[in-house]
């Protein structure tokens, strides 16, 4: 076995391919239960990254471990080829300007970038030994697939979970489009902080209106030229105070914080009221022409600010929802871009985030400015181009997640979430969240199927036009709607049921990506013969709760009243060993790629297996350096048992298990013990347990113990004795499990190994065998017992050789006579020990009663009763075995060998 990883993996990767590996796990698993995981999609536009790699690993791990336990478990890669982050892209690589690019000029050329990207991934992810359909892979921008969702929509649409409203949503100006929830991301933020104040216009009798005015608190001064209320909790209490010759109303509970921030130095209070009692208290807007109606608001808190909440419904939800219970104007003076139009006055033509100033420096010029200064608080930025986004009232295309609210969170209840926290963050997720804003205002994605008629308005979606344009995407893709008039993309002589016209335009915007995603469920699982709904597990981030999980869910149980997975299991982020997000500008980029060319896709996947993947993960150089580490370890285990099987027969050198010695009967043991563990941890998805399973037993069952004690017969025993071919019997059970066991995680290496091993009859590659079982022969647990304490006396032995060697009386511990002072319970067991010299690796042992111990013997305070003297041993070396006994010489011919040696040399 060479152990050149980057130079080997290419060509086991040419065999696989050679003998098409993917389809013959297929064709072995024929008829066996189907395990399906469902790939969650990612964006084709760049190459991997780390956090795909341990994505990817996890599923490949999951995948070859259930096509070995007697499953069908195809898996049918996919990526999501639609919307911003592909468009983004392109424009950055090809220089276009969307706005003056032909629209189906500009969707040939996302197109093109992202089936580039699909090219470069695919190979990317096949390097790192995925076993895939790669050749079949599912995309979000094929015809197929577009057809499913546009029948998605419709059936969404007909159970009446579609609308189109005006309400405020998440707007991104500088990608000049709405935005779901699952495309927000907070970030610290520098905002304005100040205090305004609202004259008060009319007061209902409650107190004087001239100079008395109503404080508010924002960070968001751009909102102000939008304000139409201000809102107070109906039940807190409120205060009207004096400072100076003007009055101010706040909260009660908050008089004395806003008092010191403002610098009210001495304010008196003179009135007392109730929320409930300033509703609908008139004040004027500081700078605009129209008046701020004073409202009640269960959403009011006494966290910071005033109490009285600076309420414009075009800007924000809760300001909203409450605004249409008061019938609040809902004004947005903002264009696409996110710069004033002419309805915010003299601020018109400014970008919103940049008027701060001038609206600050206005409300100062005419005496509406309490105080300003800056706050550092969380806000919401764009999660493609990081830049903050604004909340904007639109006309927008909804799902009315209330329509199936419920449902949904009786869905997740029949899912099993690995971690188990996953289950309440989206149920919490799902129980809170908004109505999901699906419509978007950009050009490379699939396209709303609605038509509006010309005559009358009406919106027209039923199952007529979503079946004919569900058909005419199947054939032509989406692009046909950017192609042609609405006439030809609706069934011949279709007229409007409200009016009788057959004049129509079609809906302009396109689909949130996580429609499309959140349908493949549907495209996917439902379309492949080789496929079934619903999958058996999805497998992604953990920010997928709010994005392809929550999206999928909502479709799915909309649509077919179920989950469309039995299973999800998450992972974290991956981090640097500080816990920091990866970053360029850090520094700490961890890059697959460069691991792969360096060390080997298989340190890849071992680091991957390595890891509790319920957290965060941590990927650095030096941790990788651990990782190659690990695996050399691995590696080496198993270069040393097949180094020794090269004259190895088993169909006939094989000793029966009744006749093997008792070190070899405890290997057994401790091997089936180790399929019984690492079976259970690949059964739970827990792989850090597989690994360290395996690396423990590699280095100390094997490395430390087994391996240093039979090396001696291996080497010196006559090549057809039945000691040697009873170690070597073991050698051959250890690795044909080992080779199984690692299978999922080290594909390479495995079969590399496995093309060793491989006899007449075996299976062509190591994918294709069957995982290996416990035989309840060898769970002895009296065995486990008796050699626990066994090498228990071992680490005695060995420490005292160790003090020795320090000492300089002995140099290798075959130099070694050890006398073991024993009690009677330990003398017992070690006299029944057949050449324990050879479990120590010594060559003289003398067993004497614990009495007669000499000062200075070894002990160790977790072994009582047992203690050791090193001595020399007494002799000559056998030049053969490194065996010093008194008999090295007594043969002439052969003076320099002993009685054990001889003999073998002898026969031969």
């Amino acid at each position: 076995m060479r152990a050149n990883l980057p130079s080997r993996e290419p060509e086991i990767l040419k065999f696989w391919d050679e003998i098409r590996l993917y389809e013959k796990v297929q064709e072995n698993t024929q008829g066996k239960p189907d395990f399906i995981l469902h790939d969650g999609p990612p964006y084709a536009n760049g190459h991997i990254h780390v956090g795909h790699t341990l994505n990817k690993v996890l599923k490949d791990i999951i995948v070859k471990y259930k096509s070995m336990t007697g499953y069908n478990a195809p898996y049918v890669p996919g990526w999501d080829t639609h919307g911003l982050p592909i468009e983004q892209q392109a424009i950055k690589a090809l220089g276009l300007d969307r706005h003056k690019t032909d629209v189906l000029e500009f969707r040939r050329h996302c197109k093109e970038y992202a089936w580039k990207y699909v090219n470069i991934q695919r190979e990317e992810f096949r390097r790192l030994g995925v076993r895939g359909d790669w050749e079949n892979p599912y995309l979000t921008l094929e015809p197929r697939f577009e057809a499913v969702q546009i029948r998605v929509f419709g059936e969404m649409a007909k159970k009446g979970y579609i609308y189109k409203g005006l309400k405020p949503v998440y707007w991104c100006a500088d990608c000049e489009t709405a935005l779901a929830e699952a495309e927000v991301e907070y970030q610290d933020k520098v905002s304005p902080s100040i205090y305004v104040k609202f004259p008060v216009k009319d007061a209902k009798g409650l107190f004087v209106s001239p100079n008395t005015y109503v404080v508010i608190w924002t960070t968001t001064p751009w909102t102000l030229p939008a304000n139409t209320g201000i809102a107070v909790h109906p039940d807190y209490d409120y205060v009207v105070v004096q400072v100076g010759a003007e009055r101010y109303v706040v909260a009660k509970g908050l008089l004395e914080e806003v008092a010191a921030e403002v610098g009210w130095d001495g304010y008196e209070i003179l009135q007392t009221l109730k929320g409930k009692e300033l509703e609908n208290t008139v004040c004027s807007h500081p700078f605009m022409n129209r008046d701020s109606l004073v409202i009640c608001g269960e959403h009011v808190t006494l966290d910071q600010g005033t109490g009285c909440v600076h309420t414009a419904p075009g800007h924000g939800e809760e300001d909203f929802v409450v605004g249409k219970e008061y019938g609040l104007p809902v004004i947005s003076p903002l264009d696409d871009r996110g710069v004033f139009t002419e309805e915010a006055g003299i601020f018109a033509g400014q970008f919103c985030h940049d008027a701060n100033k001038s609206i600050i420096a206005h409300l100062k010029d005419i005496g509406m400015l309490v105080k300003t200064g800056e706050v550092t608080h969380q806000y919401p930025h764009c999660w493609r181009c990081k830049q903050p986004i604004v909340y904007r009232a639109t006309e927008q295309w909804f799902a009315s997640i209330d329509g199936f609210r419920q449902a949904a969170l009786e869905a997740i209840d029949t899912v099993r979430w690995i971690p188990a926290w996953g289950r309440d963050r989206i149920y919490n997720m799902v129980r809170d969240r908004g109505d999901w804003c699906i419509s978007r205002q950009r050009s490379w994605g699939v396209p709303i199927p609605i038509f509006y008629c010309a005559s009358c308005g009406q919106a027209v979606i039923d199952d007529e036009t979503i079946g004919h344009v569900a058909d005419l995407f199947a054939e032509n893709g989406s692009d046909i709607w950017f192609a042609s008039e609405a006439k030809d993309l609706l069934p011949r002589g279709y007229t409007c049921e409200n009016c009788g016209s057959q004049e129509f335009y079609k809906e302009k915007d396109i689909m949130d990506v996580w429609f499309d995603s959140g349908s493949s469920h549907k495209a996917v699982l439902e379309t492949r013969p080789d496929l079934r709904w619903p999958a058996d597990m999805y497998l992604e981030g953990s920010d997928q709760h709010r994005g392809w999980f929550n999206s999928s869910l909502s479709t799915s149980v909309a649509v077919t009243g179920r989950a469309p997975y039995r299973i999800v299991l998450t992972h974290g982020f991956v981090v640097d060993e500080q816990g920091r997000k990866m970053s360029k500008s850090l520094g700490n980029v961890v890059d697959p790629l460069n691991i792969i060319e360096k060390m080997g896709a298989d340190i890849l996947r071992l680091w991957v297996s390595s890891a509790d993947y319920r957290g965060d993960v941590a990927a650095s150089e030096n941790i990788m350096n651990q990782a190659a580490e690990a695996y050399r370890k691995i590696r080496n285990t198993c270069r040393f048992i097949l180094g020794n099987l090269y004259d190895f027969q088993p169909e006939q050198d094989r000793v029966k298990y009744e006749d093997l010695p008792e070190l070899e009967r405890w290997v057994l043991f401790r091997l089936h013990k180790l399929i019984q563990r690492v079976t259970r941890a690949y059964e739970d998805f827990e792989f850090h347990v597989v690994y360290h399973s395996v690396h423990n037993f590699c280095t100390v069952d094997l490395s430390a113990v087994y391996f240093d004690i039979i090396k001696d017969r291996l080497y010196t025993s006559a090549p057809d004795s039945q000691g040697r071919r009873a170690a070597q019997t073991v050698l051959y059970e250890v690795i044909q499990a080992l080779v199984r066991i690692l299978t999922p995680v080290l594909a390479f290496t495995t079969e590399e190994i496995w093309q060793y091993l491989r006899g007449n009859g075996d299976p062509v590659s190591v994918q294709l065998t069957e995982w290996p079982l416990v035989d309840e022969r060898y769970l002895d647990p009296a065995l486990e017992e008796r050699w626990d304490k066994i090498l228990k006396a071992r680490e005695v032995v060995t420490k005292a050789l160790e003090v020795a060697r320090q000492e300089k009386r002995i140099g290798h511990s075959l130099g070694a006579a050890v006398s073991i002072y024993a009690d009677e319970e330990w003398r017992e067991l070690l006299e029944s020990i057949e050449n324990i010299g050879s479990i120590f690796i010594v060559s003289q042992v003398g067993l004497y009663k614990a009495d007669d111990r000499p000062a200075g013997s070894v002990e160790l305070e977790d072994v009582q009763g047992l203690w050791v003297a090193v001595e020399p041993a007494s002799g000559q070396k056998c030049e053969r075995c490194w065996v010093i006994t008194p008999e090295v010489g007594t043969d002439p011919e052969h003076p320099t060998l002993c009685p054990r040696c001889l003999a073998v040399v002898k026969r031969s």
